[in-house]
């Protein structure tokens, strides 16, 4: 079993892409102060396994940071939309979730209609489907965000 992820039909957790912009603020955020007493792990293994892109090449429908996403909670089957924002970012609000919080790290680099399963804390799960994307920053033109 993949230790990042609950088995998939496939038997392999779903494909990523993300920037190489955002890869690289990323992975500056993980050096910092604020992130050390985080579990930050599953996010590193995330980024080792992305595909990178340029900002420009990304595509539409890949979710980068300052994305907002419309996605479901597969076992409630709770639809929400929120932004995915850098922990400075985060307001504590539903609409805003932090890079390094579970559901954020979860959803980076997936496209529409790819789901995930996620661990949470206290050995719990979560299912995720992608449902939607109302705003992409590359795919708006907005390359310096």
């Amino acid at each position: 079993m993949n230790e990042r992820h609950l088995p998939h039909p496939s038997g392999l957790p779903p494909p990523l892409i993300v920037s190489r912009l955002d890869c690289e603020r990323l992975e500056a955020l993980l050096e910092t102060p604020q992130a050390a007493g985080l579990d930050t792990s599953g996010l590193r293994r995330e980024l080792e396994r992305a595909q990178l892109r340029e900002p420009a090449q990304m595509p539409a429908d890949a979710i980068t940071m300052n994305s907002v996403i419309r996605f479901r909670d597969e076992d409630s089957g709770e639809e929400r939309e929120a932004t995915l924002v850098y922990p400075r970012d985060a307001d504590g609000s539903a609409q805003r979730i932090s890079i390094l919080a579970p559901v954020g790290t979860a959803l980076l680099g997936l496209r529409v209609g790819a789901s995930i399963q996620w661990p949470l804390p206290g050995g719990r799960h979560v299912s995720l489907r992608v449902l939607g994307l109302r705003y992409q920053p590359e795919a708006a033109g907005d390359l310096h965000r």
